[in-house]
């Protein structure tokens, strides 16, 4: 019994020490199927389509157009007519395509960066508005001022130089972004003046009725605006140093036409 107690000791102690190297006590599994660590750092390149919609704001567009038309006018500095609001906004919808290029640094799972973004996507939009009043002005006169106003824009490119901030978890690297915007633009303005001074006094002989029309244009052609652009995305490692991308951009520019632009985007890239 003595000799069978001692042989089960050691057969016992054999097993034990057979465990003990097996890889699953050693944390194998845990490095196996652990958290994907992926190197973001470095440079990248891609392509992208983009689905967007632009707002665009005519109402001050002809502002100063119409001011410098009636310099001098007196029912211009009187009643201030170039302040009219004539003209309203405009939306479209387009879809686009383009690229961007950039550079990561990475500490352990923060990732700042930075990158030039670019869209080559067409956008439109246009009003038109008139509007007549009548005044007792000067003395002696019935005075009327009639204004017609045009605009319209056209944005064809459009990009950003952004820098990002991002948090790498594993194959994803959710990421912020932030820059300044430039797009380029035709722009046409044009205003007409129509002023008529009929005489409504009492002395003889009747002093003469006035009156006068004058347009102002202006036409910019492959005109650059500048503005900021702020965003949303999510690049996912593919394969090694193949990852797609998932974002959203907003854009504002300012110019003679106020514009907001909201895009979402698809992307694929090759990080070096």
């Amino acid at each position: 019994m003595r000799k069978l107690l001692v042989a089960g000791m050691i057969l016992g102690t054999v097993q034990g020490a057979q465990a003990a190297d097996l890889p699953i006590l050693r944390g194998a599994l845990s490095d196996t199927y652990g958290p994907r660590v992926v190197n973001w750092e470095g440079f990248y390149i891609g392509g992208q389509a983009s689905y967007g919609t632009a707002d665009m704001n005519f109402v001050n567009s002809n502002q100063s157009l119409t001011k410098g038309l009636l310099n001098n006018v007196d029912v211009e500095q009187e009643y201030k007519i170039s302040q009219w609001p004539l003209l309203g906004k405009s939306s479209q919808s387009n879809s686009g395509f383009g690229g961007f290029v950039g550079y990561n640094t990475q500490w352990e799972d923060t990732i700042l960066g930075v990158e030039l973004n670019y869209v080559h996507g067409k956008f439109s939009g246009s009003s038109t508005g008139t509007q007549g009043r009548s005044f007792f002005y000067p003395t002696d006169y019935f005075t009327t001022a009639s204004l017609t106003q045009s605009a319209a824009m056209q944005i064809s490119d459009y990009g950003s130089a952004r820098l990002r901030a991002g948090y790498a978890m594993g194959s994803f690297l959710p990421y912020m972004f932030g820059g300044v915007a430039l797009g380029q633009a035709d722009i046409q303005r044009e205003t007409r003046a129509d002023i008529t001074y009929k005489y409504v006094g009492t002395q003889v002989p009747p002093l003469p009725d006035m009156g006068g029309s004058d347009v102002a244009r202006s036409d910019l052609k492959s005109h650059f605006v500048f503005g900021y652009s702020a965003g949303l995305g999510i690049d996912m490692m593919l394969v090694q140093n193949l990852f797609l991308r998932a974002e959203w951009e907003y854009l504002r520019f300012t110019s003679p036409v106020d514009v907001s632009i909201n895009t979402v985007r698809a992307g694929l890239g090759y990080k070096f």
